[in-house]
């Protein structure tokens, strides 16, 4: 009893009550409404867990809520398996591929360090941050692009700190100081330069991610409903993607112009100083073994981008490879080593198994069978318009990939039953994925990406809350937001 006291006590406030009001409610609802009700009660739930994924990891609540949902009788085991076995390519990608690129860090971060020392112009700087994080993107894991930057961003903070913090300055709980003697109004304005950029950044995997079939899971799921490979899947979403991204660029070189929205902080001469400093000395010190580190690193990036552009292989397996390629001729041989690159990736991995408990449900219970119907019985002109809205609101407030999966699912069904036509259906795809992938930048809730950021170490340090972050991606979601919308009614 003792001992649960100590969980009641350890846990936020929010989700103890939660967890108790969703135990109690659901099986009430169930034996009094139907399930009809209860699960659309449940939908409601699991998305208020998403919406409080910074209060609590949404794998504990969500998945208290997935093993109700289960015990109930709302789905059952098989039908759980059979939407998982489904959507092995995925979990695959989620394994291997960002575990793969986890050891291709150092070559990452080599490229952006350079770039962070050697390009003067801030709007420059801006762009290529933005950019190269949206190509990253493309072929790599919006996730693992957005790890990089906050190792980045991290190392040159702690940098600067080395360099200018007193012997008794404080540090966090992320071994980042927090002292006035920093730096005074030279620390705000490198925290102000970085808390641009990593915005940049982090919207750029975005711009980059919803272009191609591995940019971010839901993708990938979208690709495989449709049998798209990873060319035709680019081609698709080109009409939509390539103007956004274009418009993307250039609400970068528009903010840091303007300084609207906390934007166009410049880097402080002193902190450029020490930073080129740090790099040069880390040149000079590069062992030869770390050197060709960096050259396997790079040809295991070329073989990815050939590998995926052709198709070789699953995603999921040609991350593998590259794991093994990248190991072996590295001389990473230790299992812990290893163990590692799994780290950042196995949590979400275990939460979309969670997911695919709540499609299910939604499956077996027909929930959004009718939303989808009456949808598909207006005029097919607005079809694609209605699909991307709907899409880019649930994805700004809970999750893009549960949006994404359980739409898709739906249409695909639809597809099937012969309610749709082929070229009709693919149609409904580039607007969910779109839908998905883009309006979801209004709030950590909606992009992995972005709400690791926030939940990293980086995010305390710079002085970037969830406030923050929302109101510096304003600019870009409506953007983002609005020239896709327009670009899908004009195209599709």
């Amino acid at each position: 009893m003792q001992a649960f006291k100590s969980f009641l006590g350890n846990s936020p406030t929010w989700y103890k009550y939660a967890i108790i009001a969703f135990l109690i409610l659901n099986p009430i609802l169930l034996f009094t409404a139907g399930p009809t009700v209860t699960g659309w009660v449940v939908i409601g739930e699991f998305i208020l867990t998403l919406a409080m994924a910074l209060k609590c990891y949404p794998l504990q609540a969500g998945g208290l809520i997935a093993l109700e949902v289960v015990f109930l009788g709302l789905t059952s085991p098989h039908t759980v398996y059979h939407e998982i076995e489904a959507n092995l390519e995925v979990i695959l990608l989620l394994v291997f591929m960002v575990a793969g690129i986890y050891f291709m860090k150092p070559l990452l971060m080599f490229i952006f360090g350079r770039l962070f020392i050697k390009v003067k112009s801030k709007i420059v700087l801006s762009l290529l941050f933005s950019f190269i994080a949206a190509f990253l993107s493309a072929f790599l894991d919006a996730l693992t692009v957005t790890a990089v930057l906050i190792s980045v961003f991290v190392g040159f903070y702690q940098v600067y700190h080395k360099v200018h913090s007193s012997q008794n300055a404080d540090y966090d709980d992320s071994g980042v100081a927090d002292s006035k003697e920093l730096g005074g109004d030279t620390l705000e304005q490198f925290r102000s330069f970085l808390r641009n950029l990593v915005m940049h950044g982090a919207v750029g995997t975005a711009l980059g991610g919803v272009c191609t079939i591995v940019g971010e899971p839901q993708n990938l799921l979208i690709g495989e409903r449709l049998g798209w490979e990873f060319m035709e899947f680019f081609y698709q979403m080109a009409p939509i993607t390539m103007p956004v991204l274009a418009c993307g660029l250039l609400t970068v070189v528009a903010l840091e112009l303007t300084g609207w929205f906390s934007y166009g902080a410049q880097l402080p001469d002193q902190v450029r100083n020490i930073i080129t400093g740090f790099v040069e000395q880390e040149d000079a010190n590069r062992t030869d073994a770390q050197k060709y580190a960096l050259v396997v690193q790079a040809i295991a990036a070329v073989f990815l981008i050939v590998a995926l552009a052709f198709h070789l292989a699953p995603v999921g397996l040609i991350g593998l490879a590259i794991i093994v390629l990248q190991t072996a001729f590295t001389g990473i041989v230790d299992e812990h080593k290893i163990g590692h690159a799994f780290e950042e990736a196995l949590p979400f991995t275990a939460l979309l198994a969670v997911f695919f408990v709540i499609v299910a449900m939604i499956h077996d219970l027909h929930l959004f069978s009718p939303i989808i119907a009456a949808v598909l019985e207006m005029d097919q002109s607005v079809q694609p318009a209605m699909f991307y809205v709907a899409n880019g609101v649930l994805s700004a407030i809970s999750d893009n990939v549960f949006v994404a999966t359980v739409y898709i699912n739906e249409v695909k069904a639809a597809f099937d039953a012969g309610s749709i036509t082929r070229e009709q259906f693919e149609t409904l795809a580039i607007a969910i994925n779109t839908g998905t992938n883009l309006p979801s930048v209004a709030t950590p809730n909606g992009q992995a990406a972005f709400l690791f950021l926030l939940t990293s170490a980086l995010a305390p340090a710079i002085r970037l809350s969830y406030v923050k972050m929302i109101i510096m991606a304003l600019p870009y979601t409506i953007v983002l937001g609005g020239v896709g919308l327009i670009c899908v009614m004009m195209y599709l």
